[in-house]
């Protein structure tokens, strides 16, 4: 029976992924999939074997700040047994950086009624424990929650908080008045210089954390200085949620961290007349967290002991700028990663990879290509549109299946150019139960078989 006459409301685009994309950070990913994650309290029921798995968004897909979204739970009772325990490998992939992976899992347990893993959670910052390289330099974090807690857990050993750098040095920020210093400065306390700046997500003072992020830059790390010609490159930035939006208990989106983004990027750019670069773009659409959310995924499978390899993941989203561009963008390096695979096999190209016209050396070697030989490589990522949260269906779907169900002005990260096939789902539902029976449907699977 088909997802239609079910009674799902659904709209499919059939266009093939043919374009390369930045695939930042991919190749590290491989060396770190051996050994991150181990262990979980997370269990799942083995009558029925599947072959795919699901990430969920959580703000707009889920939840309203801490109220669920109707269907929500009726969508979570769907996928567990009788005794609350998963059938089918879940991930919550979400782009807030404000808490700490168990922290999110209690949330959700405790809102949609079902029992939640940390070990199921991806927070924007998640995939930064793979960037070993970082682990030991003095680094700036930005945000707000927990973050220095954040930065430990994710192995960062010599973290600086806004707070520490504002105390240390208290004339640079002077934008508010009332914290201006009104009388004899103590003795200047020692910082030693920060060697990366660490952006987690939008702080509360954007005007403190702008100037003091941008002290750093112009400074190479070291704001005591007095200023000269800034230098360029500056010191490394990583930055995790690039969402522009996002959908609280308001009416309408709220910004989000890609906002504050948005305004270091140019205001960098005035100063000095060159670009801001970065040296890693984390959380959704970037490649490397559905990565992460796949290795997740199928370590969920293998906790279950399925012995078929594991085939499709489907993603569930509200915002078509990052949920659905990300899964999208997945699907089409699947893809790549296929066809690269099958001309390795006949050894008619070197293993490389083409990133923004530039070739890299690739995933597919040694282990990893073993590991796609037998069956270890995802066949897909289908991208599933719901409208409860950024996005909204104000009028039919457009007749022509080729028409853009999106604006046509470009919410994405200024490093992620606009591609339409990119921001249209393969399927759009109402919301998040219809998207969990459209999942059943397309595997012809039955959670109560």
């Amino acid at each position: 029976m088909s997802a239609l006459r079910e009674g799902i409301h659904i709209f499919r685009i059939g266009r093939p992924f043919v374009n390369t994309s930045r695939l930042s950070a991919v190749r590290d990913f491989t060396s770190f999939r051996s050994r991150c994650l181990t262990g979980s309290s997370c269990r799942f029921y083995t009558r029925n074997q599947s072959s795919f798995g699901i990430l969920f968004d959580i703000d707009g897909v889920l939840l309203r700040g801490h109220t669920p979204i109707p269907g929500a739970k009726e969508a979570m009772r769907k996928l567990v047994d009788r005794n609350g325990e998963f059938q089918v490998p879940v991930v919550f992939v979400t782009n807030a950086g404000n808490s700490m992976r168990q922290s999110k899992a209690e949330l959700l347990s405790k809102v949609l009624d079902v029992q939640v893993s940390k070990h199921q959670v991806i927070m924007s910052h998640s995939p930064l424990q793979m960037f070993t390289q970082y682990h030991q330099k003095r680094v700036l974090v930005s945000g707000q929650g927990p973050m220095t807690e954040i930065a430990e857990n994710l192995g960062f050993q010599h973290v600086v908080t806004i707070d520490m750098l504002r105390e240390a040095y208290p004339l640079l920020d002077v934008v508010d008045h009332n914290r201006r210093p009104k009388d004899m400065l103590p003795p200047a306390k020692y910082v030693p210089p920060v060697e990366a700046i660490v952006l987690f997500g939008e702080p509360i003072r954007w005007e403190t954390n702008l100037q003091l992020i941008l002290d750093l830059l112009l400074s190479n790390g070291n704001p005591a200085l007095p200023l000269t010609s800034p230098p360029y490159p500056h010191i490394p930035v990583l930055a995790c949620n690039m969402d522009l939006m996002w959908m609280a208990e308001a009416k309408t989106p709220r910004f989000g961290h890609g906002t504050f983004l948005v305004c270091l990027e140019n205001i960098y750019k005035k100063i000095t007349g060159k670009e801001l670069k970065y040296a890693a773009l984390i959380g959704k659409p970037s490649i490397i967290t559905y990565n992460y959310a796949e290795l997740l995924v199928q370590q969920q499978a293998e906790r279950r002991g399925w012995s078929s390899p594991f085939q499709r993941l489907y993603a569930i989203g509200d915002n078509p700028m990052a949920d659905i561009y990300g899964a999208n963008l997945y699907n089409r390096y699947l893809q790549s990663i296929r066809e690269s695979m099958n001309q390795v096999k006949k050894k008619k190209v070197p293993v490389l990879e083409a990133v923004d016209g530039e070739e890299h050396e690739n995933v597919l070697t040694n282990s990893r290509l073993d590991e796609l030989t037998h069956g270890g490589l995802m066949e897909s990522c289908s991208s599933i549109l719901v409208c409860t949260g950024v996005y909204h269906r104000d009028e039919d779907l457009p007749t022509n299946p080729h028409e853009s169900v999106t604006e046509r002005v470009f919410h994405g990260h200024r490093d992620f150019h606009f591609d339409p096939s990119l921001v249209e789902a393969a399927f759009i539902v109402q919301d998040v139960n219809d998207a969990v029976d459209l999942v059943f449907s397309q595997e012809n699977w039955d959670p109560n078989f």
